[in-house]
């Protein structure tokens, strides 16, 4: 069946009148007539009896017409749905974070009390494609071979959070070297961040004794507050620690940092509101960067 077949048939059966449906269709009256011929040959039944000069559906054509309705009201729905639908994907801005993720979810919140029509979606999946901006990271001394002018980079500074006990209350830095018989708390093996402080604790020459793992900040300042070890902190990714149980402690050597990665993809007809939150979140970023710079975190 083809689709210009299905749309004769049911102007026919809607009229039950070959020469005013054609009319309609704005083609010939054989023409329409042939197709109709055509449709019942194929389907090997008879849609249409004549009675006198009219014509009449049979109970085949009834039940086929019942059927191809709420199709064919549906297909002729369907461009302005997909109208409606570029519409709404124009004004959406799919994000996924994989790192910073605090700071991230601050930038959004700031950014919708002034851009309340935009529809942001955050997604954390480090093995998705689908996204128009992706918040991601790097060691310092690594380069992205396929890094475009769409790619903003801040640094991130990693601290060492230790219970506040006398051991650590007059320290304001620390090396790894000198917590290497303690106790760490750390995060699932899969994350980006639980990569690179591996990495750091291979080049400072110890390996960590894991007694704890979770992907949760809160889980990890609580077992930290409670003295049962020390565990690394991100800067932008899980905020300030607001909290007199835990400290955090710089590191001095090796100097712990990782590269933010901010990029877009243009991947819709029109970028502009990715391009705008783009800007936004970059210099939302370098802003509370410069920030912190100054301050004595």
């Amino acid at each position: 069946m083809e689709l210009n077949q299905i749309k004769y048939f049911m102007e026919v059966a809607k009229n039950e009148h070959v020469t005013k449906s054609a009319e309609k269709l704005h083609i010939a009256q054989p023409a329409l007539t042939q197709a109709i011929h055509k449709l019942e040959d194929e389907l090997e039944v008879s849609l249409f009896k004549h009675e006198g000069r009219n014509i009449r559906l049979t109970v085949y054509g009834d039940f086929f017409y019942k059927k191809l309705q709420p199709v064919m009201e549906s297909l002729e729905r369907l461009p302005e749905q997909l109208r409606q639908m570029a519409k709404t994907e124009d004004t959406t801005i799919h994000l996924n974070v994989l790192a910073a993720s605090s700071l991230i979810t601050n930038a959004v919140i700031e950014y919708k009390k002034t851009n309340r029509k935009i529809h942001i979606q955050l997604n954390q999946n480090e093995k998705t494609d689908f996204y128009d901006i992706c918040v991601t990271t790097r060691l310092f001394y690594q380069q992205d071979e396929n890094e475009k002018d769409s790619t903003f980079v801040c640094s991130e500074k990693i601290f060492l959070a230790v219970p506040n006990i006398p051991k650590f209350s007059s320290m304001q830095s620390i090396s790894l070297e000198e917590v290497k018989n303690e106790n760490f708390i750390a995060l699932s093996g899969s994350r980006q961040l639980r990569t690179i402080c591996d990495k750091y604790c291979h080049e400072a020459g110890i390996v960590p004794n894991i007694i704890f793992e979770s992907d949760s900040p809160a889980a990890v300042k609580n077992i930290i507050g409670a003295n049962l070890g020390i565990g690394f902190w991100p800067q932008y990714s899980w905020g300030r620690l607001d909290s007199k149980k835990v400290r955090l402690l710089e590191i001095s050597k090796p100097e712990c940092s990782r590269d933010i990665l901010i990029y877009y993809k243009k991947n819709k007809m029109d970028c502009t509101h990715v391009e705008k939150f783009f800007q936004f979140l970059s210099s939302y970023v370098s802003d509370k960067e410069k920030l912190n710079a100054r301050k004595n975190y």
